[in-house]
């Protein structure tokens, strides 16, 4: 019997891959004016942009309790090894809430062979994780080959990206209302990463062509260890694919790259970082004995 994987919605992974390779994806919460949806399932992300173009605002809430456990016990009582990818827990407290639910189901069912494993990654490249995982477990590799792969993949995996308007980022805590008021007046744009699974600003620029150069000097930087034309290449975006568009000729330009995974964040992440948003996700490293495309 395969490997089954699981994961939640921030791996923001097309749903043609979801369900190519059989990955089971538990959907984060989105509120909207006290109301509850599912990401991706009762809300889909171009509501989400839209509505925040309108100005209404949208909170996350991690998945619940009784969603895992529902998932789990499901698993448990087929009998089958999982393994259930995390977003990071520097961004979420669902990484945490599987621990918790998996040890009760394992006083139900000593044993459930499921492994918890926090990717510290977000959007794309936590998508890339997932996706690498998926199709290794698709083929039948060993419980050992893939979780030596995830260490790899999340020791490798790189994130760039960049936001439209800072307000959005103010709302989510992420910088000061000062920081926000400046940035939208002046057209600043920063330009952030995630280290350790946490959000780490890294520069600032004015205008979005300034953004690009700054975002493949960064690609350049971190990839001297890497071959980017045998990688796959994950650029998300928030409802913005002519921007999404573009970077990825501009990647191929400086890099030789050919093979991209395009896709839009998700609602839930969406609702954090806004329309506009764009990413780009990578490995710094290559590796002959896991598949990078």
């Amino acid at each position: 019997m395969a490997i089954k994987i699981l994961s939640d919605s921030g791996c923001d992974l097309p749903k043609e891959i979801i369900e190519e390779y059989n990955v089971d994806i538990l959907p984060i919460i989105v509120n909207k004016d006290d109301k509850e949806y599912l990401d991706g399932v009762t809300i889909q992300a171009k509501e989400v942009y839209d509505g925040m173009r309108r100005g209404e605002v949208f909170k996350t809430a991690q998945i619940p309790p009784h969603a895992f456990k529902d998932k789990f016990l499901e698993y448990a009582k087929n009998g089958e090894t999982v393994i259930y990818l995390a977003f990071s827990s520097g961004l979420s407290g669902t990484y945490q809430t599987a621990l918790f639910v998996k040890e009760s189901i394992l006083e139900q069912y000593p044993d459930f062979d499921l492994e918890i494993i926090d990717t510290k990654a977000a959007s794309g490249g936590f998508g890339l994780i997932v996706y690498h995982i998926a199709r290794m477990a698709k083929e039948g590799k060993s419980k050992e080959e893939i979780l030596e792969a995830i260490e790899f993949y999340k020791d490798n995996i790189q994130h760039i990206f960049t936001v439209d308007d800072m307000e959005y980022l103010f709302r989510g805590g992420r910088v000061t209302r000062t920081q926000a008021f400046l940035g939208g007046l002046l057209s600043i744009k920063p330009v952030l990463t995630v280290v350790d699974g946490k959000l780490v600003p890294l520069e600032k620029a004015r205008g979005k062509n300034k953004v690009f150069k700054i975002m493949l000097d960064l690609m350049r930087e971190r990839a001297k260890e890497a071959n980017l034309k045998e990688q796959l290449i994950c650029i998300t975006h928030g409802d913005d694919l002519e921007g999404a568009m573009k970077f990825k000729e501009l990647i191929k330009e400086e890099f030789g790259s050919e093979s991209f995974l395009i896709n839009m964040i998700g609602a839930a992440i969406g609702a954090h970082s806004g329309p506009g948003t764009l990413s780009i996700f990578f490995f710094k490293r290559n590796s002959k004995k896991f598949q990078l495309k």
